[in-house]
């Protein structure tokens, strides 16, 4: 059975027991602060676990990508060495919101796999929870224990403990007991000799977890307790990959029909085979599988970075070129040449993968040459610290700051150590490693108190898009202590004029006022699982009464101005570039916009010019909004309205048009393009391969704009005496610059030449070494000159000079390389250690080296201690 039936009767077997199918939700979350990624099926659905929301349906299924990466679910290191764990994974899912429990969703998980799938009885186990004796006091799952006894042999339903059959969402909120599906697919021969309940899960590759049922029941508080859910709901998750491998009657996920187009593709670009060597073969395991996580997060906007899920998704890939590297022996970017098999494979099943299969390619080919060019430049540094290195071992300290400074990986220099028959202080790496993720846990710990409810069943409405105030009461409130924001506190409202962050436009800010003139200020508001969230530093004293919240105006009208203007923006990029022009990210704020936007070149001075002017066009052409408020999905897009790859949209949507510009969105607009005032690009520039940033403002910071360029530009005026044309007095102040700075160039070479026929009288013979310290009145580039014109005349030589240049200390070491060779010296190591006096710090090659410091004082007593060298 191919993968997209398989895919395809999940799916249609749940509709058919009433279940909507819903398509896959973007992987990167953008309101739940507790995870980066999507990371198992249900959560997408938090806000109905936790009662924030209704779903259209009570029963759902679908297929959801998930990503497992980071946090307390991280499957990263174990992929490529096993078979069965991943990065990217297909979670098949069914769900009841409050609807059918524990009976219907065990037996309909039997039938389907059983009968449906025609899954062998005999190779089925199931767990049930056994029950604890810790503070919870939980008792056996009797009631799942007894349903399963309906379809499946006593033996074969196991009792497991809390680490394996009780589901916890996270430290606090929804969880519950819950029923694994193993199956075991070894051989009739394995099988004899070890039964097949002994190693679920033992993580035995061949006895696997399948489909895992979970039975949320219970509300983990902040203070650990449990209580019972009002309503009951149902959760599954099943292994795509798994669940394909068990079907196909193969012996790996890898062998299945999901990723063997790839390995065959891998095979053919790097010339390898896969199955011969181990080695190689989890290289080519670790390849295929990143391709796919890092292939959909771009398709669902998340690009690779420096912080928070883009470094996470970076850190993903490259993993993958350096098994490529290491063990596959591709110096070259190869692994974007593997998205055009990926998108032909899922693309129909996914078709974001097919809609932006250009930009995926582009952005991974570049991060793939980005990151070779490190491995290029951490070589380099690696030979260093091998040649500074006394004995057989490399401190871990020195392995670190390769790792955390210039990205080299460590299992990588632990492997060219080896070969160059050195060893790796590894508990020294793991003791910084370990300091850095203290120092990283501490600066992002939070601690989160119980919501405490003032009004049970309270409805939320947001009227921010009516009126900037209302009476509004507090419905729940929290304290939430980090060590970043210090002490803050949660607020809920019965109903609210305050904007949530998102679609890239900030949250409102303002403040509460109550009956006695009281004020508490709002400094932000978002969205968390459906409920909007209200920022502020202390907790009303009169919790219970009525509040006149009021939003910060100014601030909302220059953010409106900015937000409507990235629409306006957008178009016209469509209109000046071309249509393959896509929205990649987008941030409002009061002073200014930035936008995001897939382009393969750099904007021409035209080109940035014309877009502005079309702006300022619709600007002028005062259009008014037009919005269409719980719009279905499918009407407000065959109306035009444009919708953006990784944004989650509910059923019904809220579009926005000026003119001929409609966007499905959620955000805040001026009434009319007019209040914008006026667009003004400040910068443009690439952000990644294929991806472009503009920044611009509007209205008030216009205004300054130009008010500061005209203040600057009668400034520079006054210095060039009013000149009629002060671009061209700048130009010829430009040139008269440039021939000084010629004639300044060679009146040093000429001092330095003279310099060095004093200095060769000066040279002292210690142990039939060449030495002289010196302070010298040189710039950076005539000590060098001098150095190097006096080494090449000199053998056995070693040199030290000093200068100071503008209240900044300077050292130069030469040392011939025959006293390198011979004497073991080395000129970084002689500048770094003899910059501490001046200090400062440097480096270089063994045979030449700089330290630069804000001591001039201390160059002298540099100086003296260089003899100290050659004793």
């Amino acid at each position: 059975m191919k993968s997209q039936d398989i895919r395809s009767k999940f799916l249609s077997f749940f509709e058919e027991k009433k279940h909507s199918i819903v398509p896959s939700a973007p992987m990167v979350l953008k309101d739940d602060p507790t995870l980066m990624f999507v990371n198992s099926g249900m959560a997408p659905f938090k806000e109905y676990f936790l009662g924030n929301a209704q779903p259209k349906n009570n029963r759902i299924t679908d297929s959801q990508k998930c990503l497992r990466v980071s946090g307390k679910h991280n499957d990263l290191e174990e992929v490529g060495y096993d078979t069965y764990h991943h990065t990217l994974f297909e979670m098949l899912g069914n769900w009841s919101f409050g609807d059918y429990f524990k009976k219907e969703a065990i037996a309909w998980a039997w039938e389907l796999l059983t009968e449906v799938y025609g899954i062998d009885k005999d190779i089925l186990y199931v767990t049930v929870f056994e029950g604890s004796e810790d503070a919870d006091n939980l008792p056996m799952d009797t009631e799942a224990y007894d349903f399963w006894k309906q379809h499946i042999a006593e033996d074969r339903i196991l009792k497991g403990d809390k680490k394996d059959n009780f589901w916890e969402m996270g430290d606090q909120g929804p969880c519950g007991p819950c029923s694994e599906i193993h199956v075991d697919i070894r051989s009739a021969e394995e099988k004899a000799k070890v039964p097949g309940k002994e190693l679920v899960n033992q993580d035995h590759p061949q006895v696997v977890e399948i489909w895992n049922l979970v039975f949320m029941q219970y509300n983990r508080k902040a203070n650990g307790s449990l209580e019972n859910l009002p309503d009951k709901h149902i959760d599954t998750g099943m292994g795509f990959e798994r669940l394909c491998m068990v079907l196909q009657g193969v012996q790996s996920n890898y062998d299945t029909d999901v990723f063997t187009p790839l390995i065959r593709e891998i095979e053919t670009i790097t010339k390898k085979k896969y199955g011969k060597v181990e080695n190689v073969d989890v290289a080519i395991r670790v390849i295929a599988d990143h391709v796919r996580a890092v292939a959909f997060s771009i398709a669902d906007g998340q690009l690779p970075s420096n912080t928070g899920a883009g470094y996470v998704i970076r850190r993903i890939l490259r993993r993958a070129v350096r098994y490529g590297f290491t063990f596959l022996n591709k110096k070259e970017a190869f692994i974007y040449r593997l998205v055009d098999v990926l998108s032909k494979k899922m693309g129909n099943a996914f078709p974001e993968l097919k809609a932006q299969k250009q930009l995926i390619e582009n952005v991974i080919k570049e991060e793939e040459q980005s990151f070779l060019r490190t491995l290029d430049q951490g070589l380099v540094l690696l030979n260093r610290i091998v040649e500074e290195t006394k004995n057989d071992t490399v401190s871990g300290e020195k392995a670190f700051e390769l790792y955390d400074t210039y990205g080299f990986p460590i299992d990588l220099t632990a492997l060219i150590l080896n070969e160059k028959g050195l060893k790796l202080d590894e508990k020294g790496f793991d003791a910084e490693l370990q300091k850095q993720k203290s120092r990283s846990r501490a600066a992002s710990e939070v601690s989160t108190d119980d919501w405490t409810i003032l009004f049970d069943d309270a409805e939320e409405e947001f009227i921010g898009y009516d009126s900037l105030e209302a009476q509004v009461k507090l419905t729940r409130y929290r304290k939430v202590v980090s060590k970043k924001d210090g002490e803050m506190y949660q607020l809920v409202f019965n109903i609210t004029p305050f904007y949530p962050e998102g679609g890239g436009q900030v949250g409102d800010k303002g403040y509460l006022e109550d009956t006695r003139g009281d004020v508490i200020y709002i400094l932000d508001t978002k969205k968390e699982n459906n409920v909007i969230i209200h920022f502020a530093k202390n907790l009303p004293k009169h919790v219970e009464e009525t509040f006149k919240a009021v939003v910060d105006s100014k601030q909302r009208y220059r953010t409106e101005c900015n937000h409507t203007a990235t629409h306006l923006l957008h178009q016209a990029l469509r209109e000046v570039l071309g249509t393959h022009v896509e929205q990649k990210g987008s941030a409002v704020h009061s002073k200014y916009l930035r936008f995001d936007f897939s382009h393969f070149s750099k904007l021409t001075v035209e080109e940035l010019r014309d877009v502005e002017n079309f702006v300022n066009a619709r600007i002028e052409g005062k259009l008014p909004l037009v919005e269409k408020r719980n719009t279905p999905k499918e009407e407000a897009i065959a109306d035009g309205a444009m919708s953006l790859f990784g944004e989650k949209y509910g059923d019904t949507v809220r579009s926005i048009r000026f003119g001929q510009s409609i966007e499905l969105c959620g955000g805040t607009h001026v009434k009319n393009t007019a209040d914008i005032w006026h667009f003004k690009i400040t910068s443009e520039g690439a952000v990644a391969a294929g991806i472009r940033r503009i920044e611009a403002i509007t209205h008030d910071a216009v205004k300054d704009f130009y008010f500061e360029n005209n203040r600057t530009y009668f400034e520079i005026k006054d210095l060039l005496n009013n000149a009629k044309e002060p671009v061209k007095a700048i130009q010829s102040l430009q040139e008269e610059n440039t021939n000084l700075k010629k004639q300044i160039e060679a009146l040093l070479k000429d001092k330095a030449k003279n310099i060095k026929g004093e200095l060769k009288n000066e040279l002292q013979d210690i142990n039939g070494i060449q030495f002289l310290a010196k302070k010298l009145d040189l710039d950076a580039g005539g000590l060098k000159d001098v150095a190097f014109e006096l080494g090449s005349q000199f053998d056995n030589l070693f040199l030290l000079f000093g200068t100071e240049q503008k209240g900044k200390a300077l050292l130069s070491c030469y040392i011939s390389k025959e006293l390198v060779a011979s004497k073991e010296l080395n000129a970084g190591q002689v500048v770094r250690e003899l910059g501490k006096y001046i200090q400062g710090g440097g480096g270089g090659q063994p045979f030449f080296a700089t330290a630069g410091g804000k001591n001039p004082d201390g160059i002298e007593e540099a100086l003296e201690k260089a003899k100290s060298y050659l004793n």
